[in-house]
């Protein structure tokens, strides 16, 4: 089969700072114990579509609360902030961000710049958006937004910068912080942030939604062993690892592991290093931090930004923030 060309070219994003290669993160993070690797790595073409999957389970809330309250108050959003863009940050298939779209219909000029890690991922979506949307100006930004944003485009006129799902959770408190903080930094006073984030809520519910019953979760999970496989030339028996998803209360987050189910050696080929696992031994792949809205507003506080406006359905499962940045004397809203 020929490979699919795009009509859509891609803008490369430089990293700000230094970033972690594959290699890099490997020999950080698995050659040490405990084992961990950061989640970036998911979303190759392959995981991207299984998170696609994830988001349509019955188990996984995030996204139906989410897509919801976009629903609901897109056009109010659209209409209180006017933007003449939407920069989102790990775009994906920007299947949610089209609420926020549509909402635009009406607007003279908008541009759309999704900034995504997969090149595959990002093509396909934006030539998509620009079939559903003619009058929309897609500008589609290949780059990881976690080696910094510097060097993101300066955009002129109102700019609506969009983080959705959750995916904030996936940063420790500090890194969190650091990137709100970068984001507030490039924000003029007309600028706003919409941030999804999800909130603390039963363990029983979290666990369920980072481990449903199809087992999409754990493909997508392990499906990073592939990436390891194929970057790599490493020679994981994929079968040999069980997915694991617990909430660690004191820390409001979800863990997820790959658990080694026999003692085994894994050979890194590109790396010449040789990997050996007891059986019950883990590999952090993912935390997902889970917010009460203090905790949410206090975040935004730390990296300058203040809550101008709050989204959130009647159980209370998923927030929609809205930020704006810091004005001296401004009081944030709780």
């Amino acid at each position: 089969m020929p490979e699919r060309r795009s009509r859509i070219r891609c803008r490369p994003v430089p990293p700000a700072r230094q970033a972690m290669s594959l290699a890099e993160d490997v020999r950080a993070g698995l050659l040490s114990r405990p084992r961990s690797l950061p989640p970036k790595y998911f979303y190759d073409e392959t995981g991207s579509l299984l998170f696609d999957r994830i988001c349509d389970t019955q188990e996984y809330y995030p996204t139906r609360t989410e897509d919801d309250l976009l629903a609901r108050y897109a056009s109010s959003i659209i209409g209180k902030v006017g933007p003449r863009h939407i920069l989102e940050l790990g775009s994906g298939t920007a299947r949610k961000t089209r609420h926020l779209l549509q909402a635009c219909c009406q607007q003279e000029t908008v541009d759309y710049w999704p900034f995504d890690v997969c090149r595959e991922v990002l093509e396909l979506s934006s030539e998509t958006l620009s079939e559903c949307y003619p009058w929309l100006g897609v500008q589609p930004l290949l780059g990881d937004y976690s080696a910094g944003l510097e060097h993101l485009p300066v955009l002129d006129g109102p700019c609506l910068y969009v983080f959705l799902g959750g995916s904030l959770g996936n940063f420790e408190a500090p890194a969190a912080v650091e990137l709100l903080s970068e984001l507030a930094a490039r924000m003029s006073a007309d600028d706003r942030l919409l941030l999804g984030v999800d909130r603390v809520k039963s363990p029983a519910v979290l666990e369920a939604a980072y481990d449903d019953a199809e087992g999409v979760t754990a493909a997508f999970n392990r499906n990073l062993l592939s990436v390891l496989n194929r970057e790599l030339e490493a020679d994981f028996r994929i079968e040999h690892f069980a997915h694991r998803a617990i909430y660690n209360d004191p820390q409001a987050q979800v863990e997820m592991y790959l658990v080694a189910e026999r003692s085994q050696e894994v050979r890194l080929g590109k790396l010449e290093e040789t990997l050996r696992f007891a059986e019950g031994e883990t590999i952090l792949t993912e935390i997902s931090r889970k917010f009460t809205l203090e905790s949410a507003s206090d975040m935004l506080a730390d990296a300058g930004l203040h809550l101008d406006d709050h989204y959130t359905p009647p159980n209370q499962y998923f927030s929609l923030l809205l930020a704006a940045p810091q004005s001296n004397g401004h009081a944030a809203f709780i």
